[in-house]
């Protein structure tokens, strides 16, 4: 029987909510049986912050390091600065452990009533990669004359051909991947005159290595209406650190809701554990109220088997949540239902169970 280690860290809000229900649900689909998952559990986060100063431990990688895959619920607390937790914790073990590609797959589930009124879920269905380990988000930068009228503060964005090629080229080979073969690089290259044109200029000689795959270019702006307007037009897109941030939250909300959206943060060379993760962040104003949405968690749990190579698992629980969301009195109360956090996680287990009982008929 083939034994996975598993690191979870629910981190902060709803994480520790929505983590643990991700932990009943692979339990189940071990259940089945040619899987074991064996949890290691770590209270990184806003309480560990508290006693010890630091979001994590100096060591913290080195105890990630042999895991075959990572569990990440949230990283946000609202009695500690946001800086402080994102860097502490989620982009630490991003860049810690090279996790340049974020993936985050968008599509309408079965029975959710999506916001956009003339669009069919054949029409969304797009995956958005991001550039996940340099760009807006270096770090780079600074703050001087604190406090007086001439304070001056710097972010820098910072694209390396090295770090701009390979996020191109694993987007192109996703989109080569997927039926329709189609890819839209996203820039803002009218403005941004160096880094960005760069990027375009990089994007045009990966292209080359893909004739198979049709693409084209799009300014970040006119692709937040072509989000709304043209959603079919759209299949694999990939863009930059900040401006994939902001559009794969506009394409959750387009499908339905945050609460259902999934992210992977990939090491496509697998030097490193990877982690996935549900994007609808910390949510303190529903903490333990039993309201959190845990289907972006578990849709995370589907791209983290299927990262593993455990395809069949990973179709398995996907049938499983579609089978759920199909039912609007399973909807919570992001999707417009009553539903709560232990109905959907009970229900994705017994629709499991209900596969393996006819399995084995």
């Amino acid at each position: 029987m083939k034994t996975y280690r598993i690191a979870t860290i629910p981190g902060d809000g709803i994480g520790k909510e929505v983590i643990p229900a991700g932990q009943r649900v692979m339990q189940a689909i071990a259940d089945e049986g040619g899987l074991r998952f064996e949890f290691q559990n770590f209270d990184w986060g806003g309480d560990y912050y508290r006693q010890h100063g630091v979001m994590m431990p100096a060591d913290g990688l080195d105890a990630l390091r042999d895991q075959d895959a990572i569990l990440f619920g949230s990283a946000g607390d609202p009695d500690i600065a946001d800086h402080i937790t994102l860097w502490g914790l989620r982009l630490k073990i991003c860049q810690g452990f090279d996790q340049y590609a974020n993936v985050r797959p968008t599509r309408i589930l079965p029975g959710i009533d999506a916001p956009l009124k003339r669009c069919t879920p054949e029409q969304l269905n797009w995956v958005i990669v991001r550039e996940n380990s340099e760009g807006e988000y270096s770090g780079v930068g600074g703050r001087v004359h604190q406090g007086h009228p001439i304070e001056a503060a710097t972010d820098v964005s910072i694209m390396t051909r090295a770090g701009v090629e390979r996020i191109l080229h694993y987007a192109f080979k996703l989109a080569q991947s997927r039926p329709r073969k189609l890819l839209t690089v996203i820039t803002k290259s009218n403005a941004q005159r160096h880094a960005m044109v760069m990027w375009d200029e990089i994007a045009l000689q990966v292209s080359r290595e893909f004739p198979d795959v049709t693409w084209d270019k799009e300014l970040v702006d006119a692709a937040t209406a072509r989000m709304v307007n043209r959603p079919a037009s759209l299949d694999t897109i990939v863009a930059t650190n900040l401006h994939a941030d902001i559009l794969s939250d506009l394409a959750a909300a387009l499908a339905g809701s945050l609460g259902i959206a999934p992210t992977g943060n990939i090491d496509p060379e697998r030097r490193y554990p990877s982690m996935f993760e549900p994007i609808h962040g910390s949510a303190f104003d529903i903490m333990g109220q039993g309201l959190a949405n845990p289907v972006g968690t578990f849709w995370s749990v589907v791209m983290l088997l299927e990262h593993l190579g455990e395809t069949d698992a990973a179709a398995r629980l996907m049938q499983a949540i579609e089978r759920v969301t199909s039912t609007p009195a399973l909807h919570t109360r992001d999707l417009g239902g009553q539903a709560r956090t232990d109905d959907v996680t009970d229900a994705v287990c017994a629709q499991l169970a209900q596969g393996r009982q006819e399995k084995a008929a």
